[in-house]
């Protein structure tokens, strides 16, 4: 029994390992909070291992009016945390007649993670919106359920690069079309320097108290808004 048990403690390791490495192993999504909105971008590239799966998929869904998340990771298992997280956000707006707190869909979505860390969801999930009560968030969720409240994130293997990006240009109060501009600079220079992030161009979400707006940029869009 003992021996047994090692052997299961050894075999779970071993797939968490595993998970870690898929879930970094290709993307780059990033969100950043400003004073006034939120943006969410990502690269258009779905990858498995070497082989190019896709080069124009979305990964960037929409939970409701003023809430949107980023995935990285096995598409299926996006899919249904996003699907959940939006009845779960629904069904709290029609019991409380409010939305759903932004930070009570993170921890909910962390909870379910960590709850299934043995038989892991593998993703890594930005979630990001313009909360009712607080205004502009982000969320890192991690693949085993840890969440940590952002100014800005990125994920994935490009997610490095993005971030420098990112780090150097950062102002809370640049407006929406600067702001735009910094994401798709960010990710875009992590299409340059990362093989396993890229596609077709840049996907943007853009929300705001009033607005929620999405955008593709092409690649004749990203250099001319880098100056190319």
């Amino acid at each position: 029994m003992y021996y047994h048990g090692l052997e299961t403690q050894y075999q779970n390791e071993e797939m968490l390992k595993e998970v870690i490495e898929k879930v970094y192993k290709g993307t780059t999504t990033i969100g950043i909070a400003f004073n006034s909105h939120v943006v969410l971008a990502s690269d258009k590239k779905a990858t498995s291992g070497i082989y190019v799966a896709h080069k124009n998929v979305k990964k960037i869904v929409k939970i409701s009016d003023r809430v949107a998340m980023t995935v990285a990771g096995l598409v299926a298992d996006a899919q249904t945390l996003a699907d959940y997280i939006r009845a779960q956000a629904a069904y709290y707006h029609i019991l409380n007649n409010r939305p759903m707190p932004l930070k009570s869909m993170a921890s909910l979505l962390g909870l379910i993670l960590n709850e299934y860390k043995y038989f892991p969801f593998i993703v890594q999930l930005i979630l990001g919106g313009y909360d009712y009560y607080e205004g502009p968030k982000i969320f890192a969720i991690e693949p085993f359920g840890d969440v940590t409240e952002e100014r800005f994130t990125a994920t994935g293997s490009g997610s490095p690069t993005a971030i420098g990006i990112i780090e150097a240009e950062y102002r809370p109060d640049l407006d929406v079309d600067k702001s735009i501009v910094l994401a798709v600079k960010a990710v875009a220079t992590a299409i340059a320097r990362d093989v396993f992030t890229g596609g077709v161009g840049v996907d943007v979400a853009v929300i705001g108290k009033d607005f929620y707006r999405e955008y593709t940029y092409t690649v004749d869009d990203i250099k001319k808004i880098l100056g190319r």
